[in-house]
């Protein structure tokens, strides 16, 4: 008599199963999210490598860190709203590949200079502008591509799923770059980034998306091909300017990223000279960066749910804002340590928060042929002020002291935050609004061109 050898005794547990309609059942999205995740790693180790490269082997002052953080979003100002009119007629996903592939270039290029002893904040500078030159065009592109594959009422949801894709590497991403970095060195490091991103680059290859683009625009002369160009430009900012729930998002980001970065330039020059952490010591505070993403991910679309997109945006300040506050004021010891890694973890748990709705929200009251055009000029304009934020937190870092940018950063935050809740296009967001009626914007391109 033949026994059968399968026994209930004997099986191995299943592994746990995405429950039905999961968007990581979609084949798309689940290499869209693995390329996240990827990415993600890489971009750790960049994270840390390059300030840590900065402050630590060049010796770079607050004001210089500000510089090479300015420098980083100059590209923003500059080639944003030009690219939003060119991605509006290009397929996306192939920008977003070579600008995966570019950035890994970037992070090979500062080894080599190490080595050759070319190094110095120069070549960080013109890293700085190459790379945001990528995340300008590239990133804008990401951003589209995501709509491509997902449909438009389930973009918090995407975005919530992006943000847990890097959460991983935000608990375990720090600790691994600080003992890659203290082995190594911060410059050789960076070989890791790279080989990160090709990784990344090479899973976007094949994704399949729905994309719908303008022609480019053939014949005449190059004045008229310029001259449409300029429309085409002009339309978009016309869109965001005509759209009230663009410009109130627009100007409170604007306002919000100014805090930011003005926090940021400071922060490493905070760990490493106010409270003495060793490279290592950064990379496992830096951990506490994915407590906060997971706990973003997890909850942030819960209570954008339960509140609604505005209200939860404004949460979302209000913890970044605290964060930054409870730094400013932490006494340089085993307390000062842990108020910097909770402010980490207030941070990213804030991002979360403020970035799933504000995402979600521009892109759904956005018709599909504008949204290269609207994701620039959106990024433009928030952007404006992050450059003179950041050269303004080095300025008080450096001649006020480093907690000065900090507390800079936190107050400005929390009265954005009484302003923010005072605004009924934001307080009475509960949901996620259509999208403007394409005819009428597209048919507005008639208004920006000239009579005759």
């Amino acid at each position: 008599m033949r026994t059968s050898l399968r026994s209930p005794a004997l099986s191995l547990p299943s592994l746990p199963r995405l429950p039905p309609g999961d968007l990581l059942r979609d084949p798309s999205y689940a290499r869209l999210f693995g390329s996240i995740l990827t990415a993600s790693f890489g971009n750790q180790v960049m994270m840390l490598a390059l300030p840590l490269t900065a402050a630590v082997l060049l010796k770079a002052t607050p004001l210089q860190m500000g510089l090479l953080t300015a420098i980083e979003l100059l590209p923003f100002l500059l080639f944003s709203l030009p690219s939003g009119v060119w991605l509006d007629r290009v397929r996306k996903l192939p920008v977003y590949v070579v600008g995966e592939l570019t950035v890994a270039a970037c992070a090979l290029s500062v080894p080599l200079a190490w080595w050759m002893g070319w190094l110095a904040m120069p070549w960080l500078y013109v890293i700085g502008f190459v790379i945001g030159t990528v995340h300008t065009v590239s990133g804008t592109a990401a951003q589209i591509v995501l709509t491509q594959v997902v449909a438009r009422e389930r973009l918090v949801e995407a975005h919530a799923k992006n943000a847990l894709a890097t959460s991983g590497s935000e608990v375990m991403g720090p600790g691994l770059a600080g003992a890659l970095i203290k082995a190594f060195g911060a410059p050789l490091a960076m070989i890791v980034n790279a080989v990160l991103l090709i990784g990344s680059a090479l899973i976007l290859k094949g994704i399949h998306v729905h994309e719908r683009r303008e022609p480019r625009p053939e014949g005449g002369t190059a004045r008229e091909r310029l001259a449409q160009f300029g429309r085409d430009l002009m339309l978009g900012l016309r869109f965001c300017a005509h759209t009230r729930l663009l410009v109130v998002l627009a100007v409170l980001m604007g306002v919000w990223q100014m805090a930011h970065y003005a926090a940021m330039v400071v922060q490493i020059l905070f760990a490493t000279r106010t409270l003495g952490l060793s490279e290592q010591a950064v990379g496992l505070c830096y951990m506490g960066m994915g407590v906060g993403t997971i706990l973003g991910s997890v909850y942030g679309r819960r209570v954008s749910h339960r509140i609604g997109p505005g209200p939860c945006l404004v949460v979302g300040y209000a913890i970044t804002g605290s964060g930054w506050l409870i730094l400013a004021v932490a006494p340089a010891n085993g307390w000062g340590v842990a108020a910097f890694a909770l402010m980490l973890m207030m941070f990213t748990t804030g991002a979360v928060f403020i970035f799933i709705n504000f995402l979600a929200l521009r892109q759904a009251v956005t018709p599909e042929p504008l949204l290269g055009r609207m994701t620039a000029t959106m990024r433009w304009l928030t952007l404006l002020a992050a450059g003179p934020g950041a050269l303004l937190g080095g300025w008080l870092g450096e001649h006020v002291g480093l907690r000065a940018a900090l507390g800079f950063a936190g107050v400005t935050t929390l009265v954005l935050v009484l302003v923010a809740w005072r605004l009924p296009v934001i307080r009475e967001l509960k949901a996620l609004p259509e999208p403007e009626r394409e005819s009428e914007w597209l048919g507005l391109e008639a208004d920006v061109r000239p009579a005759g």
